[in-house]
């Protein structure tokens, strides 16, 4: 029987209920057995300390199904908890969300919802049932529900304003500051930004997002269903970039962008040359101890779909490192793996590093330090510097590891250095930390600089 053993993600109820927790002014409510909300907080939290937020966590309402529920269905008891949150909670907008349990024995949460259709408040209903995916597919799900099925279609739209989503609440553990940075750099553009879940961010922008002229997703496989959805719907095009980290992706993501809207080159090139000469005055300031002390290193990236290609890319063409193994920890379809692999291309001054897939946490050491015939890349970091060995067979070192609080064992077996940047991060708090753009790009320089600096 296959399994997944310590998984990177939770259910599509979870992936649901981070989304929510994360939109302003937004109560979910979970109709599901007892266990399922706290279960899932717990998870939840793993993803840089992420919080409850309003009405989030262990304060969520739910239906608390029991025994008798199950047997002769809960609907009637969704009703009661749907009309008890709407008379005690101040809220603007009410999702109901389901567990595998009343997807099973076949409560239709939607018509029940139906029954507050007069309600002050709009009440929303999603199938986000265990067996619908992962946290992930849950994201999707929520976004997909509100812009196609509670956003009406308009017959205007606005020129300079856009959607930006594809960074996932929790899983992307940086979510809110990447959002915050890439709106900056896009409103240097003239553009007004969507991200929706931002600090300044309201439901006004989620309830304007029909109006909108396109639609930017950051990632290649996440939200990529909802921008088709949209498009059938509102007519809205979209675009598909990869989460840009540093100047060398920044600037190419922020051309791509003016191209596809039709925004004047020359004002690009203004911005761009702006925000390189803030970026390269704080590198410049450290160049010499990089330089000097030989800082520069060989690289291992444990990351989801969204994060791993940009920092590797970061790696290679704005620090100058070598990644020399890339790991990619989703549960993708064999469609999506091949996406993903294509954007793998030799970088400008080094060959690509060998990418691979696995779910499974303790399944990464050994495909890094396993038989070169059976698993591809071998990681000698046994050999000791200066020994006979070392003539002869391939050393990576020195080596770090950019993935997750669970990469920590890796690094150790490896005897590599390591930053922790992915989900599940247990071992950072994020508050409102980018590595997106120009200036997140310095922050994960910084990060990583700190990591080798410390204990010298």
């Amino acid at each position: 029987m296959a399994y997944i053993e310590r998984p990177r993600f939770s259910c599509a109820l979870g992936g649901a209920l981070e989304t929510i927790n994360s939109l302003p002014n937004t109560v979910p409510i979970i109709h599901a057995a007892s266990g399922c909300g706290g279960n899932l907080f717990s998870s939840q939290q793993q993803g840089g300390f992420y919080g409850s937020g309003f009405c989030g966590g262990l304060a969520v309402p739910s239906s608390n199904i029991s025994e008798s529920d199950i047997i002769f269905g809960g609907e009637d008891r969704l009703k009661e908890q749907v009309g008890t949150t709407l008379e005690i909670i101040e809220a603007e907008l009410f999702i109901v969300v389901t567990g595998c349990m009343t997807e099973i024995i076949g409560d239709d949460a939607k018509s029940v919802v139906n029954h507050f259709k007069a309600s002050k408040k709009p009440v929303l209903a999603i199938s986000t049932g265990g067996f619908n995916g992962n946290s992930y597919r849950g994201y999707d799900l929520v976004l997909k529900t509100i812009f196609t099925e509670f956003l009406p279609k308009v017959a205007t739209k606005q020129k300079n304003l856009v959607n930006l989503w594809g960074l996932v609440p929790g899983k992307d553990p940086f979510f809110r500051g990447d959002l915050e940075e890439l709106k900056r750099l896009l409103g240097l553009l003239g553009l007004e930004v969507n991200t929706f879940f931002g600090h300044s961010d309201t439901l006004a922008n989620l309830y304007s997002a029909n109006t909108a002229s396109a639609n930017i997703v950051l990632s290649r496989v996440y939200g990529i269903e909802t921008a088709v959805s949209f498009e059938e719907k509102h007519g809205t095009p979209f675009i598909v970039q990869d989460l840009p980290i540093g100047a060398t992706a920044t600037a190419e993501f922020l051309f791509n962008i003016a191209e596809f809207l039709g925004i004047d080159r020359q004002l690009v090139t203004q911005v761009v040359a702006n925000e390189k000469k803030h970026f390269y005055y704080y590198v410049e300031r450290i160049i010499d101890i990089y330089l000097d002390s030989e800082l520069q290193h060989y690289a291992i990236v444990v990351e989801n779909a969204n994060y791993c290609y940009s920092v590797t890319r970061f790696l290679a063409e704005d620090l100058g490192w070598i990644p020399v193994v890339s790991v990619i920890t989703d549960k993708l379809e064999e469609e999506q793996k091949q996406l993903l692999s294509s954007t793998f291309k030799d970088f400008s001054s080094i060959k690509a590093p060998e990418l691979l897939f696995e779910t499974n946490t303790s399944a990464v050491l050994p495909l890094l330090t396993g038989n070169k015939d059976q698993v591809g890349t071998t990681l000698r970091t046994d050999i000791q510097p200066g020994s006979l060995n070392e003539n002869y067979l391939q050393t990576i070192r020195p080596l770090f590891v950019f993935g997750s609080s669970l990469e920590l064992e890796l690094a150790n077996r490896l005897g590599a250095k390591s930053l922790s940047i992915s989900f599940p991060l247990t071992t950072r708090a994020v508050l409102n930390r980018s590595y997106a753009g120009f200036r997140g790009g310095l922050h994960l320089f910084e990060d990583t600089l700190n990591v080798l600096l410390s204990g010298r």
